[in-house]
């Protein structure tokens, strides 16, 4: 069984556990010519960098991505980030684990967080709009994968129940966005909360570590949601088509802009601010998981590569800990550059 977590790692520890596989590949230095066994091991804790660099060749032939295994290493510190050297990698046998220990989950209660969901769906006060909400909801099928589906592969919520969690994150925000504005068509904002990222539950595969699926690779979440909320939209004999039309927009357009994968600009007032409020969220979570992270030279984090920055760790910094013998606080790993450059 399991006997030790990546969140738990320390520098310098022997470690003898099971990981879960999620990239591998062999490198080669352009410098070098030296040759080493790269792979990314997750649990349901956090994810880990691994180099095996002798004998590998034979080694690596014996697993593959999404494989478990059992390591023996010992946990080394790179350019502020925790790696793993490895001396030894086996193939772990069917009964020495449970793949819950693999793969990373919400700390909240999926059921909690989807009776929550289908809670704001109710509130709608539109027809058309609470019975779109109620036949996406109450279809066993999509309620299945939706309490499982990550919100990405990494970048924010990526865990089992991500998406429900980014989702009822996101109808909060909504919230407090239409009180604030009450010009705002709060039945229309909510809908595209709840339905914005649908395609997700089929772009990702979930059931043994993260990937993209086929109809993901050639589609994307955004083709794939508008397609699920155009057929459920079809079933609903009369539904106005200048809802649909808006619904449909509010899900094509959340990315904000073409460069972000968007095939729409967002161009009603409802659409701009699910665009921002989406865009918030995903950040505060990618912050979090960052933030959570023992990665970095206190107080900076680990640069974070979808924020492309790293991060200061304020609690730590405003209790004045952190100062070195000099007074003058860390620089961030790498140094640091401008947002946006």
């Amino acid at each position: 069984m399991k006997s030790a977590y990546v969140a738990d790692l320390q520098p310098e520890q022997a470690v003898n556990s099971l990981f879960l596989v999620r990239d591998k590949e062999i490198r080669t230095s352009t410098v070098t010519g030296k040759s080493w066994l790269q792979l990314e091991l997750v649990d349901r804790t956090g994810t880990i960098e691994a180099k095996m660099w002798d004998n590998f060749t034979d080694i690596a032939a014996t697993f593959e991505r999404d494989d478990i295994v059992k390591v023996r290493a010992r946990v080394k510190v790179y350019r502020g980030k925790s790696e793993l050297s490895i001396e030894q990698v086996i193939p772990a046998r069917p009964g020495e684990y449970t793949l819950e220990d693999f793969l990373p989950h919400t700390k909240e209660d999926v059921e909690q967080l989807y009776r929550s969901v289908c809670k704001t769906a109710a509130g709608v006060s539109n027809p058309w709009l609470n019975a779109l909400l109620k036949s996406v909801l109450e279809d066993p099928a999509i309620a299945a994968k939706l309490k499982r589906a990550p919100a990405a592969m990494t970048m924010h919520h990526a865990y089992i129940g991500g998406l429900l969690e980014h989702i009822v994150s996101l109808c909060g925000l909504c919230q407090a966005a239409a009180a604030h504005y009450p010009e705002v068509n709060a039945d229309l904002l909510y809908s595209g909360a709840i339905l914005h990222d649908l395609g997700k539950i089929e772009e990702l595969t979930y059931n043994r570590g993260f990937a993209y699926s086929t109809e993901g690779e050639l589609l994307g979440h955004i083709v794939i949601g508008l397609a699920l909320v155009r057929r459920k939209i079809e079933a609903i004999q009369g539904f106005p088509a200048p809802a649909a039309t808006l619904v449909e927009h509010l899900v094509v357009s959340h990315h904000g802009a073409y460069e972000f994968g968007s095939p729409r600009l967002p161009m009603v007032r409802e659409a701009v601010l699910l665009h921002y409020l989406d865009d918030l969220d995903s950040k505060m979570g990618a912050m979090r998981a960052t933030l959570e992270s023992k990665d970095g030279t206190a107080p900076w984090t680990a640069r974070n590569p979808s924020l492309r920055r790293s991060l200061l760790r304020a609690d730590e910094f405003l209790r004045g800990g952190e100062a070195g013998a000099s007074g003058e606080s860390p620089k961030p790993p790498g140094g640091q550059k401008a947002a946006g450059k």
